[in-house]
């Protein structure tokens, strides 16, 4: 923590309240106390932040001149004479920030808006409000869209008219190698429902959707990829339990590798889910979908663990929070992918076509099957909706897969 000792004591403190900035310097310095920033992190802060203020004074700049044009160039103007870090540009930006909300200097400039947003800001009122979808789903549609819109230049209502099928075919024959085939397949998706709505909405004549042409899937690519029960042993040993974080991401990774919880679940989870008299929690699911599900003990004894010594003061009412300053909640399913695929990295769990959250989902689903349950009891755990879903499992079970085979005829030959 940034303690008053280092506050009176620290030549970087002194010499900022000397610089352009000094008068207002208190507030920054309250702050990183305010979020927790320890005294490393915030002395390298306040020693770019006396920097800067410095090379204002020497450029002839004062608080007026401050925007992010003026940090971009001291920015590279200081990789010059010194090693540049990740965290250079963010920590001015917050200065910035501070100084903004505080009325000190400009707000932030608005750049020239983009007509294409006025498009794509109807269409996601649309699929919020005619279809239902969550802010996440909405997001993956627009990002998809964007760049389809500027490259086939309709920026308006009125350039959607002269849209054709030839033009919408080969935008997909043009794109649809730049990623995986299931990043393809969505791309697919996210433009067909798109045409469907530009039609209805009267803004094409013609139902487009069929100039998308299909991506075939594979017979074996949809074939999860799990670990054994012995590897996912293995990588929860792997946290190191007696560190506040290790204790975090080992909470996190039980609740993925027992109860088979999605990134997005886990991210969302609150304090305020928890009844830990009735020994249960809520989860929200995919499509604004609620489900109560029961918390095992040994799941409940790692989020203890972690409350107790591991999770840091915050006002936020998220479950699990970053490591280090700003303690906040986390910001949506990367967080724990991270998490879980720097655990099986570090297991040296190799052979997954896919080192994320879902390999535990996966690895629950085909263990559970092995050892003599369901698919409709394994189905319900993972809250399926559709049975198919489920029915992948059974794919790699081999091992009762083996004697439905039909021998074969040339096998005495």
């Amino acid at each position: 923590m940034i303690t008053d000792d280092y506050l009176n004591s620290s030549r970087v403190v002194s010499g900022l309240k000397k610089g352009p900035l000094g008068e207002h310097i208190q507030l920054y310095i309250d702050w990183l106390r305010q979020r927790g920033y320890s005294r490393e992190i915030g002395h390298r802060y306040l020693s770019l932040a006396r920097d800067f203020g410095l090379w204002l004074a020497a450029t002839g700049s004062g608080l007026a001149d401050i925007e992010e044009a003026l940090v971009t160039r001291y920015l590279a103007e200081r990789a010059r004479h010194r090693p540049r870090y990740r965290g250079d540009a963010l920590a001015l930006a917050r200065l910035l920030s501070v100084l903004r909300e505080a009325k000190i200097i400009a707000p932030r400039p608005v750049p020239p808006r983009d007509p294409r947003e006025d498009l794509l800001q109807a269409y996601s009122l649309y699929m919020e409000r005619a279809r239902g979808l969550a802010p996440a789903s909405i997001a993956s549609h627009v990002w998809f869209l964007r760049p389809c819109l500027q490259e086939l230049g309709i920026a308006t209502n009125a350039d959607v008219g002269s849209l054709t099928a030839r033009a919408v075919s080969r935008y997909v024959e043009r794109h649809a190698g730049d990623g995986g085939a299931t990043t393809a397949r969505i791309m697919c998706s996210r433009m067909r429902v798109f045409l469907r709505y530009l039609h209805c909405e009267g803004f094409l004549a013609d139902d487009l959707t069929g100039a998308i042409p299909l991506i075939r899937r594979t017979s074996n690519e949809r074939l999860p990829s799990y670990m054994p029960i012995e590897e996912v042993e293995r990588v929860l040993k792997g946290c190191d339990r007696s560190t506040a974080t290790g204790r975090r991401d080992y909470a996190i990774l039980m609740l993925l590798a027992r109860l088979g919880l999605r990134a997005c679940e886990v991210a969302r989870l609150r304090l305020d889910d928890f009844d830990w008299r009735a020994g249960q929690f809520t989860v929200r699911g995919k499509g604004r979908k609620t489900a109560t599900m029961p918390l095992p003990p040994d799941v409940g004894a790692a989020i203890t663990s972690y409350l107790q010594h591991g999770r840091p003061r915050s006002d936020s009412r998220q479950l699990f929070l970053r490591a280090v300053a700003p303690h906040t909640g986390f910001q949506g399913a990367p967080a724990v992918q991270t998490v879980a695929r720097s655990a099986i990295e570090r297991a040296g769990i190799t052979g997954l076509a896919r080192r994320g959250s879902h390999a535990f989902r996966h690895s629950l689903a085909t263990g559970l099957l092995r050892s003599g349950a369901m698919l409709t009891e394994i189905g319900q755990l993972l809250r399926h909706e559709q049975q198919d879903t489920t029915r992948i499992y059974a794919k790699v079970d081999l091992d009762s897969l083996r004697p439905l085979g039909l021998p074969w005829l040339g096998c005495g030959q």
